[in-house]
């Protein structure tokens, strides 16, 4: 089920959540308005739940319009967290120039206030996806024409969209206020924020698990594995090691696809960051995205990614922003056995084309390196999927590459090859119909094998990072020089396209290390392997390493590029963002606010 955009009219939006009110919200005239009995049926359900799928993107768009539901820009909530997440997590620079959306930098160097639009933008657009899932519980309860299996396949797919809605709002700011379908809408703006929501996190997705069938008719709709594993991944944050090892167990051996596939990870790790090859084996949650749809926007087209691609004279268009760090990029620096440069990456540099113009010489790094830097790093002199090789400067907004540095993101391009089928030109930005994999199978391998460290089971973790490795080491996995460098469409040669060496943890490696030297590689592995999806500033936070990591990029970092010079990171403080401004204002009532503001802010 490729979700399409879904308008709902506020009069059906039944369960309220603290939004500005629907008439300021809506920036498209409403076409009607449905009563909540006109919902009382199959039909009204089943249109309720498309609804709260919808909001996944995090968009809701109209006439073409770049502005969504709260009226702000679409990638301020994009549901990837390329912002919030990744550059927040040193992955990426804000990319462009100091001029543009100047709002991300302050959150890259976290000293963003509680009035940044970026942090209303997403906690609104998250609460319009619980006030769906909310819309599909309460409605279904009243229909009676529904079979009972219907009823608990509807029921726990609504509560596994509640429980991932609130999972993105508990990482973003751990205090945030639960909003149920027993809530009535005149309710929500007095609920606190000082009550822990992890329990009921938890029982949203037990729910799902125990009521999901493995596989669904919709290849988008969330099955029963899917709620297993991202109920593990939040026992995982609660340091429920033994729960979430034993979930992860199950999940490992026994999970499939909704659409029927065993769990395993691809072939070929780029598969999971084309549109050709979305809803693989590897994918166990993932936000469908559809290009050309007949809407003539972008809407449902990675509408929230659209700032994402090269700049200057390259053929998308807009915008530069997003541009991997060279933190990330020394990171995959490889020694002489294959094996990654956890604690001293930084000190084997990879060259790079900084302040060259594209018109200079320039030869790439000869050095050893994992090849999965060139499926998510595009670089100078290397091939930018089937584009041509990366011309480096003519490509980087900010001359020289002062600003952000000299690299362009590459997860999120789509191919020349297919681009008829699935880039999307409606807009004056690119949108594709690459899925966002929100949880990837190599993602549960490396969350089991954290779990079982915790646990000192290292032989098992070691197993799993190395399921990892292998793939990263299959010669399929190299990104290779094309054939005809005149014609890149038409494929590539056998020659490497860069000096690639990745090798095996050794047996008994893990042990050796013991358990905090194991725990520092498994962490190292998820920075290979899962840079620019978001992941890596959450990730910091719950290890209790955010504030020495992110203090020392900024150290290092400031040294390459300008943008984020003067960045500063505490623990104390910044371990989460601050509750929007605007939310707390909409709460108050006689001078007192229902919401807690987080410490420091």
């Amino acid at each position: 089920m490729k979700i399409k955009h879904y308008i709902l009219a506020c009069s059906i939006l039944i369960s309220g959540v603290m939004l500005d009110g629907c008439q300021g919200d809506l920036d498209i005239a409403a076409q009607g308005a449905l009563s909540e009995e006109q919902l009382y049926n199959r039909a009204g359900v089943d249109a309720l739940l498309v609804g709260a799928y919808a909001a996944l993107d995090a968009q809701y768009y109209g006439n073409g319009s770049a502005l969504n539901l709260a009226g702000t820009n679409a990638w301020e909530a994009s549901p990837d967290n390329w912002t919030f997440g990744s550059i927040a997590g040193g992955d990426a620079h804000k990319g462009s120039d100091g001029s543009d959306q100047p709002a991300i930098d302050a959150i890259a160097k976290f000293s963003a206030d509680p009035s940044n639009s970026y942090f209303n933008s997403k906690w609104r657009s998250v609460y319009e996806g619980i006030n769906r899932a909310n819309s599909v519980i309460r409605v279904l309860a009243l229909v009676p024409e529904i079979s009972e299996a219907d009823r608990l396949n509807i029921n726990a797919q609504a509560r596994f969209l509640r429980g991932h809605y609130y999972f993105e709002l508990k990482k973003m700011w751990n205090n945030v206020p639960w909003i149920d379908e027993t809530i009535a809408t005149a309710d929500a703006a007095s609920q606190t924020n000082t009550v822990d929501i992890w329990p009921k996190i938890e029982a949203d997705f037990q729910y799902a698990y125990q009521n999901l069938p493995a596989t669904q008719s919709e290849v988008g709709k969330v099955n029963k594995w899917a709620a297993g594993t991202y109920l593990a991944k939040s026992y995982l944050y609660e340091k429920k090691y033994q729960e979430a090892k034993t979930l992860f167990d199950a999940v490992i051996a026994q999970g499939v696809t909704s659409n029927g596939l065993k769990y395993a990870l691809t072939k070929r790790f780029e598969d999971n960051f084309d549109a050709a090859t979305d809803n693989s084996s590897e994918s166990v949650f993932a936000i469908q995205m559809v290009a050309n749809d007949g809407t003539n926007n972008i809407a449902n087209a990675n509408q929230g990614d659209m700032l994402n691609f090269p700049y200057g004279d390259s053929p998308f268009r807009c915008c530069g922003f997003f541009q991997p760090s060279q933190d990330l990029v020394n990171s995959y620096r490889t020694d002489a056995s294959g094996l990654p440069y956890v604690d001293d990456y930084n000190t084997h540099a990879v060259k790079s084309d900084q302040g060259l113009a594209s018109t200079a010489p320039f030869t790439p790094d000869a050095g050893t390196l994992d090849p999965r830097l060139d499926w998510t790093v595009g670089r100078r002199s290397l091939p930018y999927h089937d584009w041509g090789y990366h011309p480096g400067a003519s490509w980087i907004r900010s001359p020289g590459g002062a600003y952000a540095g000299p690299y362009s993101p590459k997860k999120n391009i789509y191919w020349q090859a297919t681009q008829d089928i699935y880039s999307d030109q409606s807009s004056w930005a690119p949108g594709t119909a690459i899925n966002y994999n929100v949880i990837r199978f190599a993602d549960v391998i490396l969350m089991a094998a954290e779990a079982e460290a915790q646990l000192n089971n290292l032989t098992q973790a070691e197993t799993y990072v190395n399921l990892v490795r292998a793939r990263a080491a299959d010669p399929v996995n190299y990104v290779y020089k094309y054939a005809n460098d005149s014609d890149p469409v038409a494929g590539f040669s056998t020659t490497p396209a860069a000096n690639y060496k990745i090798a095996l943890y050794p047996s008994g490696s893990f042990a050796s290390l013991g358990q905090s030297g194991a725990l520092k590689a498994i962490y190292f592995e998820r920075k290979l392997e899962l840079a620019m999806e978001g992941h890596r500033f959450f990730d910091l936070v719950r290890w209790g390493t955010a504030q020495t990591t992110l203090n020392a990029y900024f150290t290092y970092e400031g040294t390459v590029a300008t943008d984020i010079r003067g960045g500063s990171f505490s623990a104390a403080k910044n371990n989460y963002y601050p509750i929007p401004q605007r939310q707390i204002d909409l709460s108050t009532q006689s001078g007192s606010s229902s919401l807690t503001q987080n410490a420091g802010y």
